[in-house]
């Protein structure tokens, strides 16, 4: 079986809610991280076999199959086809399976793995919520709930009953968050991330350049105390959640490009790293974000490796409760985990995240001479993606 290699990746610096991307259609958003991995390789945009792009909210401007209206705002020729994938906040690392799976098979030599969210123009839960509204069915169905005894799905909820599972406390979730701050904005004054970041022309509502670029993730809060996230509003009555210790809505787009050992030869480019191993696995959809810690226990299990042998650790920081969970279950080196801060400061795009973990994962394993990395997530529905990597 062929080997898979990412050759390049790229993200947008995180936009905040109304921020410096907000006016940016995610189409064209997405389009801009389309030419940059062809710019970044030298690569004949007509080598491109096929687009996967993740996406959370495939409503209005994210509609009607995001990855191939990406294609055709992008300087990709038409014949490169598009398809949308929704494994909710896994969409993109789903896309980089998908896009190695399909150079491993023979089948393709070079294909794009990237992902999209305005969270801006197209809120969280518009997808479900929106038609709802409308009068047009909920996707919790009868047979669904008679399974689950009518429980609502909440992330929210998961993320508190994950906390008291593994007995965490308001100020380790608090104290998390501002290392995660702390984290990014050394990164950021270091300058660790410009390799990685697409600068992109910031515009107006009207959606007209301003000649301004943003180039630096909005999120991050370099002032930040624990004092003031400790004095942020609970998300209920006593429980350990707030705003604070959880990940930003964000703006952005993110992609990789994954070949085979042809593809290597085609563009004629170095690989920055090969894929491992990748995996996926469901777990109960109530507690629903617990799934990243069996599903990387199979997964080191699966590729005959321990936690020890993994240099760098990219865990997603939907609530601070996921990564620390991990952390304790797998008796993990938290000096390895999110080295350069993760979603509670530099925000989660939703569908674009899983690119842009991996983004910073590769650039971090080149810049410390690593050589493996692990990256998980957890998702809605209860299920993680996990993908190994190692450095070239």
């Amino acid at each position: 079986m062929s080997e898979a290699f990412i050759v390049a990746a790229t993200r947008t610096a995180g936009g905040r809610r109304g921020g410096r991307l907000s006016g940016w259609h995610p189409v064209d958003l997405a389009a801009q991280v389309l030419n940059d991995l062809v710019d970044r390789t030298g690569a004949d945009p007509a080598l491109v076999e096929d687009v996967f792009m993740g996406c959370v909210s495939q409503v209005g401007e994210q509609s009607s199959n995001v990855a191939r209206n990406a294609v055709l705002a992008s300087r990709l020729p038409e014949s490169v086809p598009g398809t949308s994938i929704d494994r909710q906040c896994g969409s993109s690392q789903q896309t980089l399976h998908f896009a190695a799976q399909a150079v491993m098979s023979g089948c393709m030599d070079v294909v794009i793995a990237a992902g999209v969210e305005s969270m801006t123009r197209v809120p969280m839960f518009t997808s479900s919520a929106l038609p709802q509204k409308a009068g047009l069915g909920f996707y919790q169905s009868p047979a669904i709930n008679r399974r689950y005894n009518d429980v609502v799905f909440s992330q929210f909820m998961g993320a508190e009953m994950l906390a008291r599972k593994y007995s965490l406390s308001r100020d380790q979730l608090d104290r998390y968050a501002l290392l995660s701050h702390q984290r990014a904005s050394a990164a950021t004054e270091a300058g660790v991330f410009k390799r990685e970041i697409l600068p992109i022309e910031v515009r107006n509502a009207e959606g007209a350049g301003t000649g301004e670029m943003h180039t630096t993730d909005e999120g991050i809060r370099r002032d930040a105390t624990l004092e003031g996230i400790a004095g942020v509003k609970l998300l209920q009555e006593g429980g350990v959640i707030s705003a604070a210790n959880a990940s930003q809505i964000c703006d952005g787009a993110t992609g990789v490009m994954i070949v085979s050992e042809r593809g290597l030869k085609a563009l004629g480019v170095q690989p920055l790293a090969r894929i491992h191993h990748m995996s996926v696995m469901g777990h109960d959809p109530v507690i629903m974000l617990e799934a990243p810690l069996p599903a990387t226990e199979r997964a080191l299990k699966k590729a005959g490796m321990k936690i020890d042998d993994i240099d760098l650790y990219e865990v997603n920081e939907a609530f601070a409760s996921v990564p620390l969970a991990w952390l304790r279950a797998l008796n993990a080196d938290p000096d390895r985990l999110n080295v350069h801060g993760g979603a509670i400061a530099l925000g989660h795009p939703l569908g674009a995240s899983g690119t842009k973990l991996m983004t910073t994962l590769v650039n971090a394993l080149h810049l410390q001479g690593k050589r493996y990395g692990l990256q998980t997530m957890c998702e809605g529905g209860g299920m993680a993606n996990v993908t190994i990597v190692e450095r070239l």
